[in-house]
């Protein structure tokens, strides 16, 4: 007792020294909450931003390791050999029949109860007839078409031109697109549409044949609901299809961005055919593997949240999934690349709490050392009368301890009051620089992104994407216990010339750096350990001193 009442006076007798050191605990105290406060934000949306969020997922062939394996393989074996073209007849088989079959898709969802929901499609190509045609914007594809068709029946079939002009033709004027189910329709790989007339199919065998055409499509061959279509087989043009035309969709985004000279009709969303899998099989036009090959199937796992994704990619890694393969999501790598600057200025507060606690610490111990050499005589008084040395370290130690509880507690509820607006000013600062960083990015195609004639080679590329990000990003925004975040999205812009397509992804632009319990505790750590640090110097002094001598030295 006698220990704490003398640190006590000790305390308010040193008042100016106190003081100071109040006043640099404090300091330590705001930046280190500032700091932890930001780092507990970034952690926790990391955690929770899609905790509960619905997230899809796809099994993709991992292409870079297959071409890697195979040229490897290729350079043991043929080390001698001085040529340096690549071998691509090998590096085409390494990557051909590769395509998952879709009871080996069922297989994989099965062994994983962290799938919500499961949908795939099936896409064919089918070609024009006299009585149905494609929607075409130039005539150059058109007259393209006419030469393919007229050249295949013509005699000398056995060409090498004959064999590039049938696999052109079997790309076909339409793309047939089957659905599994509304989920998947809800998520068209031409984006998001409306019934302009009619309804949707079903999915059973009774309404095998039924399809819905765009409204671009229907007006180009005065298509009305109820009128039957024709197509034909896209590699057997004696294989007619007759199709039901039960409604017609306005896509949401009418693009014809896909028109080039180059381009295929099949590509422009207007000439897609929607209809059910059941459609397709009925058809025949459902192999997915193999060389008879007639459709290609993209199927997609659904979870509820991000745990449920990396469960799943667990999971099939026990059910036997190759390492041919890799399970991504694009919400997931999107949501990641939202938080790029959150994480960045979470590294910088690392490193600034890390220097503040270095510099607060060597400051506190130079002070303290001060201290010990200046009440040298007052130890010297202490050990003389009885009172042991730990005791006496023990003083110091409490005196410090005192002196630190008050700059922490001062510190942290400045920390608290500026840790919001401070966080997000800084965080507005990383956004900036990472959007800057885009932009000096796009800028480097000169031109500022304007396309020419060459430009317009690369439209037919951007079909195939262009709504990728409505579909995977249903929900705008996303509010999390660490602040309010923004569901990362990305908006698609063609140049005037129709050259490039430009991504941007939508930042995290606030957090909610508030101080936690959590926090707290870290902070209360962090005060012990400067205050333990600091008086070792005054636990070291008091030990070694002599108060005999210390007495003498004084008189």
């Amino acid at each position: 007792m006698f220990i704490v009442k003398n640190a006590l006076r000790s305390v308010s007798r040193s008042k100016g020294r106190n003081i100071l050191i109040v006043i640099i605990v404090a300091i330590i105290a705001a930046a280190a909450t500032i700091g932890l406060s930001i780092r507990q934000a970034a952690q926790t949306a990391r955690e929770t931003g899609l905790s509960d969020t619905t997230i899809t997922a796809q099994i993709d062939l991992n292409r870079s390791k297959l071409i890697s394996q195979q040229r490897s393989s290729a350079s043991a074996s043929s080390s001698s050999s001085s040529s340096s073209t690549p071998d691509f007849k090998s590096l085409r088989k390494s990557l051909s029949n590769k395509q998952l079959s879709l009871a080996t898709y069922k297989k994989y969802a099965k062994a994983s109860s962290a799938v919500a929901n499961t949908y795939y499609t099936l896409t064919a190509s089918v070609s024009k007839t006299t009585s149905f045609q494609p929607v075409e914007t130039t005539s150059s594809s058109s007259s393209s078409s006419s030469n393919l068709q007229s050249n295949q029946q013509a005699p000398g079939g056995q060409s090498g031109g004959q064999g590039m002009m049938e696999e052109q033709t079997e790309s076909g004027d339409f793309e047939l697109v089957g659905f599994s189910s509304d989920t998947a329709v809800a998520n068209a790989s031409n984006g998001s549409f409306t019934m302009s007339s009619g309804k949707v199919f079903g999915y059973d065998s009774d309404s095998d044949g039924d399809v819905i055409v765009s409204k671009s499509l229907a007006e180009f061959n005065d298509i009305r609901v109820g009128d039957t279509i024709k197509v034909t087989d896209s590699s057997d043009s004696s294989t007619t299809h007759k199709l039901t035309v039960v409604g017609i969709y306005k896509n949401s985004s009418d693009s014809s961005s896909t028109s080039g000279p180059n381009s295929s009709t099949s590509s422009d969303p207007a000439n897609a055919i929607y209809t059910s899998v059941s459609t397709l099989k009925k058809l025949g036009l459902d192999t997915t593997s193999g060389d008879d090959a007639t459709a290609q199937l993209s199927f997609t796992y659904v979870f509820s949240s991000k745990d449920d994704y990396e469960t799943f990619v667990k999971d099939v890694k026990k059910a036997g999934l190759s390492s041919s393969y890799t399970v991504s999501s694009t919400d997931v790598d999107e949501y990641e690349s939202s938080l790029v600057p959150l994480n960045n200025l979470s590294s910088f507060a690392l490193t600034l709490l890390l220097v503040v606690l270095a510099v607060g610490a060597v400051v506190l111990v130079a002070l303290n050392l001060f201290t010990v050499r200046e009440r040298k005589y007052e130890v010297g008084v202490l050990t003389a009368i009885g009172v042991k040395k730990a005791k006496v370290a023990i003083q110091f130690v409490l005196e410090l301890l005192i002196v630190t509880m008050i700059g922490l507690a001062i510190g942290a509820v400045a920390g608290a009051v500026t840790s919001v607006p401070v966080s997000n000013k800084l965080l507005a600062s990383q956004v900036s620089s990472q959007q800057s960083e885009q932009t000096s990015q796009t800028q480097q195609f000169g031109r500022e992104m304007q396309g020419g004639a060459g430009g317009q080679q690369n439209g037919s590329s951007n079909s195939s994407s262009t709504q990728s990000s409505s579909s995977s990003s249903s929900s705008s925004s996303t509010t999390t216990s660490g602040g309010s975040t923004s569901q990362p999205q990305s908006s698609n812009s063609n140049s005037p010339g129709g050259a490039f397509k430009t991504n941007t992804t939508k930042y995290l632009s606030s957090i909610n750096a508030s101080v936690n319990l959590t926090v707290v505790g870290q902070l209360m750590l962090i005060g012990l350990g400067l205050t333990i640090v600091s008086s070792l110097v005054a636990v070291v002094f008091v030990m070694r001193y002599e108060p005999l001598q210390i007495l003498a030295e004084r008189s």
